[in-house]
């Protein structure tokens, strides 16, 4: 089956990559290898690329940048995409920004300081896409993308483009319409507040170094490992259930902040799953709260 998809990614040129280490692929650094990886340049490509795996039947799975997933050990068969970051550039219309969803979100809080529009200062050190950011309702520092979000567009599995409205999406805390519907985000426009733009700099750079103070940043991870359980912090039940320091295999708890897995010395997958398991059993017993995984896993097929 991949012989077929690598000979109609040839004649379409779309670009594809063979064996990639996912170690490379994700914000954890673990998983195995994917056996393709495909880079549709624009969203042209990317709804030609999902009608042919629709009428093949070949499931897919959006990599985004990798900032929050898990890739599995050992050689993935699941067909990866992964959207071109830089095509194309965000459009500014007003106090309103169209962007591709491939887009950096950290390149995206800058264009938005540039032309003096605020409201994704909360996101900057967030290193993930727009479009792994409206997929997750992404937040931080009291703000989230449901707070900018004016509409999304998105392809359906046989390639049909859709765009809707926020109120449509579903959004609610780490979660959205695309957590239960089969698609790819392509692009969404965010309505923004003029704002001065060195103040606008200046709060990015705070919220950037309290990333840095309280993080482990230094370690790689896929940032906080669980959702906030509610009238709970996850972070603080960990900590309280001394579980800090807590180390499988090459995993552990961040001893800088209970609310991280960070991979310590060379993890696999398997380190950081049983690791998340050992603190949901953990907590769940000591505090009869259950903790639910933020991170994603690529499944194995």
């Amino acid at each position: 089956m991949h012989e077929q998809l690598k000979s109609f990614l040839t004649r379409r040129q779309i670009p594809f990559e063979e064996l990639v280490p996912m170690a490379k692929m994700t914000s954890f650094q673990t998983g195995g290898v994917a056996r393709i990886l495909i880079r549709p340049a624009n969203e042209m490509q990317t709804a030609c690329l999902l009608k042919e795996l629709n009428r093949t039947g070949q499931d897919w799975f959006v990599l985004g940048k990798g900032s929050n997933l898990l890739a599995p050990d050992g050689m993935i068969e699941r067909i990866l995409i992964r959207l071109n970051e830089n095509e194309p550039a965000p459009r500014q219309m007003g106090d309103e920004i169209e962007c591709a969803a491939g887009y950096s979100l950290m390149k995206l809080c800058r264009f938005a300081q540039s032309k003096g529009l605020s409201g994704l200062e909360f996101a900057y050190g967030i290193p993930g896409t727009l479009g792994g950011a409206v997929f997750m309702n992404a937040g931080a520092y009291g703000g989230e993308m449901a707070d900018l979000l004016v509409s999304c567009s998105f392809l359906l599995p046989d390639g049909t483009r859709m765009t809707l409205s926020a109120e449509e999406l579903e959004l609610g805390y780490r979660t959205s319409l695309f957590q239960k519907k089969k698609a790819i985000i392509t692009g969404a426009k965010l309505r923004l507040k003029p704002d001065n733009g060195l103040e606008i700099e200046t709060r990015m750079k705070e919220f950037l170094e309290r990333r840095k103070e309280k993080q482990p940043l230094e370690f790689p991870s896929a940032g906080s490992t669980f959702k906030r359980p509610v009238g709970f912090y996850a972070g603080a039940l960990i900590e309280e259930c001394g579980l800090k320091g807590l180390t499988v295999g090459g995993a552990q708890v961040s001893e800088k902040h209970a609310g991280f897995c960070i991979n310590k010395d060379h993890a696999t997958t398997s380190d950081v799953l049983q690791l998340i398991e050992q603190v949901q059993k953990t907590v769940f017993e000591k505090k009869g709260v259950r903790l639910e995984c933020e991170v994603r896993l690529i499944d194995r097929y």
